[in-house]
């Protein structure tokens, strides 16, 4: 995976960005605050936690992509909620999992595209929760030749 995010998200990888846990269920990422990615008020930038969260639901999806199911995806909205300074080691968790694969499996079957909100909370080294974020992706079916 870290070769996926080098090469695919390579601003990812230099913030730090890294897969947790990955399985049908959900996936949780991690962020560990580091001078490249505070802010001025010595905390975790809203961006490279937004990185991480996002990473999290995208990859829900893109797991189910292949030469023979293609489709596209389309970030479309996102939302953010900040209750407690991020410092130390962040975790990001989205358990959509199963959500996730019926909402493939569903616009696979269609000609139709369709949207799915995913969210995702955080959680730092004390298991409290100090942010929760929505992500609305659009996707639809790629046409085959």
């Amino acid at each position: 995976m870290k070769l996926f995010l080098f090469r695919q998200l390579p601003l990812a990888f230099i913030a730090g960005v890294r897969i947790k846990t990955f399985d049908k269920e959900g996936i949780t990422t991690n962020l560990r605050f580091r001078w490249i990615n505070q802010n001025p008020f010595k905390s975790m930038y809203f961006a490279a936690m937004h990185m991480a969260a996002e990473l999290a639901t995208g990859l829900l999806l893109f797991q189910y992509m292949n030469k023979k199911n293609r489709f596209s995806m389309l970030l479309i909205d996102t939302q953010a909620s900040f209750t407690q300074k991020a410092i130390g080691n962040i975790s990001f968790q989205c358990t959509e999992g199963k959500n996730a694969e019926a909402f493939v499996q569903r616009i696979l079957a269609s000609e139709e595209g369709d949207t799915i909100d995913l969210p995702v909370t955080a959680f730092n080294e004390k298991n409290e929760e100090i942010a929760t974020f929505k992500y609305t992706w659009s996707c639809k079916q790629k046409r085959r030749p």
